[in-house]
């Protein structure tokens, strides 16, 4: 898809906003909702989508709902850090497909990165639903603090 186009209301960060489709839920407000990344680049992938906003990328997002969507950015990010203890962190997010975009629901992505590990883009390999079970137990134990 190109950088400019027609929002789906059926696209998946849509469907589980509502509700239709399920998550690894960490976190959610009124206006934000955070679950772990079904195809994690690393240990502790997550995903912030922000719920109130029908934008595909950073071009179509007003400034208010951006503004909701990082303050919780920076919030899970602080936990993830302290939770999981990794030596770096990335805070992502791709506009259009040519630069990686592959679901058109503005979100950002932060992924915790360890020593010796690669940079790559988006993971081939879907994660063991025993393990982020585990993982968003632990992760939502730190969230509610």
């Amino acid at each position: 898809m190109s950088l400019h186009g027609t929002y789906d209301p059926q696209n998946i960060f849509a469907l589980i906003i509502k509700g239709d489709a399920p998550c690894f839920k960490l976190y959610e407000d009124d206006d934000v909702l955070a679950f772990l990344d079904l195809f994690p680049q690393s240990y502790g992938h997550t995903l912030v989508v922000p719920k109130r906003a029908a934008a595909r990328n950073m071009l179509d997002i007003d400034p208010d709902n951006l503004c909701k969507m990082m303050l919780a950015v920076q919030k899970l990010t602080r936990v993830l850090v302290d939770e999981l203890q990794p030596e770096g962190v990335q805070v992502a997010q791709f506009n259009g497909a040519p630069a990686g975009q592959t679901v058109f629901h503005i979100h950002m992505h932060i992924v915790p990165r360890y020593a010796g590990q690669g940079l790559g883009m988006h993971a081939a390999n879907k994660a063991d639903v025993a393990e982020l079970e585990k993982l968003q137990a632990r992760l939502v134990a730190r969230i509610r603090g």
